[in-house]
């Protein structure tokens, strides 16, 4: 558990009056915002380690340009003092973050940290939070959460976990693991023990619970997985294999595609208390990879009614089946931004693979991403971030890329690694 409190503004210095610094993350091209972040003090390498976690989350984002520790001036001794904010200008550190770390008498860790407006000579923000040992990377993550929302106006991404498949051994021979680790690759822990061939897991939007496939049956299903206590269910025993399940967004339904023995594949959704299915298409082609808008009223995805696949939405009920993509190619995987605004797919076309963008009208389409195979993007819950999968020297590896596409990073895992799911943020 993490308790977080405000710390009081301290008495700023006897500047003029300005405007705090914003990042203006709306503009076509944004140019990271120069900010020193310094070792939090006390706790040994503690600090230095929290205040590292932070430097990297908000430099992965794009949008922060941590300064090298060596340029800074001045030896932040008592975080909570005023800085002397001429030695932080000089090296154009438009914002400013300090802090400390404590070990509380009950065995607690005490991290604060305060985010300074150089220029401004004010501070902008402030909080305190009480967490065990075991969560103190989680402290990071919340504290460049903080940072990020207060210079950008948007919520963070940071506190987060990633479900994905982790992939070893002989490409003829793979197996197949249901995994989790936070965002930047860390604290990778195992859900299965590799004995099945498990796919496509996907995070509930309000529990930590997970829906994914396996095979260990010898067709695929779908199970629920509650992620702390272990506890697994099948999701329905149909007579046909289940594919591509994901939660709807309240959490009380799983939308999915079942293969019939005529071939074809038709999008049901089942409602989580009273285990009732409802059919939303009856077509003789293949509909498959359906993903709801954030407010539940409509369901993205692909059908190759047309003659190759390509991108459709509906309403919940299966009602207003409109075709939206027109590109050339072969459109998958869709699945809707969490801020409604856009939809992410996957495109192959010219032997190439491609993730990409589009509005939820289908115009505006944009691709971030060009690669020999990738596919299986993914949301952060803030709507700027995709991650996805690309297969390179071998095997799958992650990968995120930002809404401008400028902004590449790998997602560091331990061996290959496909299929991710990002989280909401935690709790």
């Amino acid at each position: 558990m993490i308790v977080a409190m405000a710390l009081g503004m301290t008495a700023a210095a006897t500047l003029p009056a300005l405007a705090l610094v914003e990042l203006n993350v709306n503009k076509g091209n944004v140019e990271p915002l120069p900010i020193a972040i310094t070792d939090f003090q006390g706790g040994d390498a503690l600090g230095a380690e929290i205040s590292g976690i932070v430097s990297a989350d908000l430099k992965r984002s794009g949008l922060f340009a941590p300064i090298d520790k060596s340029a800074f001036i001045e030896k932040i001794s008592n975080p909570d003092a005023t800085p002397r904010f001429e030695d932080w200008k000089v090296i154009n550190a438009q914002a400013l973050v300090t802090g400390s770390v404590s070990k509380e008498a009950d065995g607690r860790v005490r991290a604060q940290y305060r985010l300074w407006d150089t220029f401004a000579g004010q501070q902008m923000s402030g909080e305190q939070f009480f967490a065990n040992d075991a969560n103190t990377r989680r402290v990071a993550h919340i504290i460049a959460d903080a940072i990020y929302e207060r210079l950008t106006g948007e919520k963070g991404y940071f506190d987060t976990r990633v479900v994905f498949i982790d992939e070893s051994g002989a490409k003829n021979a793979r197996k197949k693991r249901l995994a989790i680790m936070d965002q930047d690759g860390a604290n990778i822990r195992y859900l299965s023990d590799g004995r099945s061939i498990v796919l496509t897991p996907r995070f509930s939007p309000n529990r930590q619970e997970i829906t994914y496939m396996s095979y260990e049956s010898g067709q695929p299903k779908v199970y629920l997985l509650q992620i702390e206590t272990g506890q697994r269910e099948l999701v329905g025993d149909f007579p046909g294999m289940t594919f591509a399940p994901r939660f709807s967004p309240d959490g009380q339904k799983v939308i999915m595609s079942l293969l019939r023995d005529d071939g074809n594949s038709n999008i049901f959704a089942m409602d989580l208390r009273s285990r009732s299915t409802t059919r939303l298409t009856n077509s003789t082609a293949i509909d498959t990879s359906p993903s709801y808008s954030p407010d539940g009223s409509k369901v993205v995805f692909t059908s190759d009614r047309g003659g190759r696949a390509q991108i459709y939405v509906m309403g919940a009920d299966g009602s207003g089946q409109t075709r939206i993509s027109f590109g050339d190619g072969v459109y998958s995987t869709p699945v809707w931004s969490p801020r409604g605004d856009l939809i992410a797919f996957t495109k192959q076309t010219a032997g190439e693979f491609q993730i990409g963008v589009m509005r939820v009208d289908g115009s505006g389409e944009r691709i971030l991403s060009t690669g020999f195979q990738q596919e299986g993007p993914t949301w952060a819950p803030n709507g700027r971030v995709l991650m996805f999968f690309r297969d390179s020297a071998g095997g799958p590896k992650l990968v995120s890329v930002d809404l401008t596409g400028r902004n590449e990073q790998s997602i560091p895992t331990a061996n290959f690694a496909s299929d991710p799911a990002w989280s909401p943020l935690l709790e």
